[in-house]
């Protein structure tokens, strides 16, 4: 049975006047199941407070709209509490408690993209709330809430009962929450929109590539980032991921045509990609994507903390390194069609701008 890549949207988990949380379902979307990866969107409204909680993944969450404040507890019970804005990427461990607060914005959107190997469920995630009607208050009996915490019974009710809203909650208008500080950014995250450039081709795309160099805390993740913003109607060059790698994408902005080709040459998906969209490339399957004039932008997790890519095309091409009378007779054509192929792009690598 073959495995369906089709590009998939999520749907609501939960959510209230504070907004709503959303989660791709790996029955609609096989390869999160089947790659262990996990793949979630936070919407927060104004005022709008994603209430505290752990995860049973380690993940990377993008900031795909407007600004707001992360809290962040470490696992030597420090919290750091950043401002975040659109572009940046942070590293989310294990172990980590997190918080997300819109204080002033329409609309806060962060994506959550992670690995699920240790989850209690493949290719999904599953947050333990600190509090909140389906808090770990809820569970614990008065006694042991109250010996636990050394509180008396009618505080113990207050815990338990006052805060009625699930996942996300809005706070009251003017409540003060913490303020961030600049320096707890350092380390924690990386804005990819501001970040020097690893790729940078004239009419043909950019990339930013997130690794153990720029963001240390994706070596503990275990995974790797990148965002791509490629031009309007150029192309990105079939490539396939030698480090036995997943590739999960996001599609930020605009829209595309995708072609991957698996196992026999067989092309396993042609699609129409657009913002929203989230599909998965299988281990070692080559990829490309042609944007449309209005261009594409998509955010990647890549399953290892410094992937390592093949290009199948351009200047840094496997083919420019192979012997001329290999590529000749491998392919059975004559010297002439050999060598047009050889003389060609040259000069570009990873992204092609479109033809004159």
């Amino acid at each position: 049975m073959e495995l369906d890549l089709s590009p998939k949207l999520p749907k609501q988990a939960y959510g209230g006047d504070g907004g709503a949380y959303y989660a791709w379902c790996p029955k609609e979307l096989p390869m999160l199941r089947e790659g262990n990866i996990g793949a979630a969107k936070l919407a927060l409204q104004k005022d709008g407070l994603a209430l505290p909680r752990y995860s049973d993944s380690a993940k990377v969450a993008y900031v795909l709209q407007g600004d707001g404040v992360a809290g962040i507890v470490l696992p030597e019970h420090e919290e750091k509490v950043l401002a975040i804005k659109k572009g940046d990427a942070i590293a989310l461990p294990f172990g980590v408690v997190t918080w997300w607060y819109n204080k002033e914005d329409p609309e806060l959107v962060v994506l959550f993209l992670g690995e699920t190997s240790k989850a209690h469920k493949a290719g999904s995630f599953t947050d333990f709330f600190l509090n909140g009607s389906n808090g770990i208050f809820t569970g614990f009996s008065t006694e042991f809430v109250g010996r636990a915490w050394d509180l008396e019974e009618n505080v113990v009710k207050s815990l338990v009962e006052k805060q009625s809203g699930m996942g996300i909650v809005k706070v009251a208008a003017g409540f003060k929450m913490p303020e961030p500080k600049e320096e707890h950014r350092k380390g924690m995250a990386l804005n990819c929109l501001e970040a020097p450039l690893d790729v940078d081709i004239k009419n043909g795309g950019r990339v930013v590539v997130l690794n153990t160099k720029n963001l240390p805390l994706v070596g503990e993740v275990g995974l790797g980032a990148d965002l791509v913003r490629l031009d309007g109607s150029a192309m990105c060059s079939p490539g396939f991921s030698c480090d036995s790698a997943l590739q999960v994408t996001y599609i930020v902005r605009g829209s595309g045509r995708a072609q991957v080709v698996g196992i026999d040459g067989k092309r396993v998906l042609e699609t129409t990609v657009k913002a929203g969209n989230l599909f998965i490339v299988p281990r070692f399957f080559v990829v490309s994507k042609i944007a449309d004039p209005d261009g594409l932008e998509w955010f990647s997790i890549i399953s290892t903390p410094n992937p390592i890519f093949t290009n199948l095309a351009g200047k840094t091409s496997v083919w420019k390194a192979l012997s001329p009378e290999v590529l000749q007779a491998s392919f059975n054509v004559d010297s002439d069609v050999e060598q047009q192929f050889r003389s060609k792009r040259t000069a570009d690598a990873v992204f092609f701008p479109p033809p004159n």
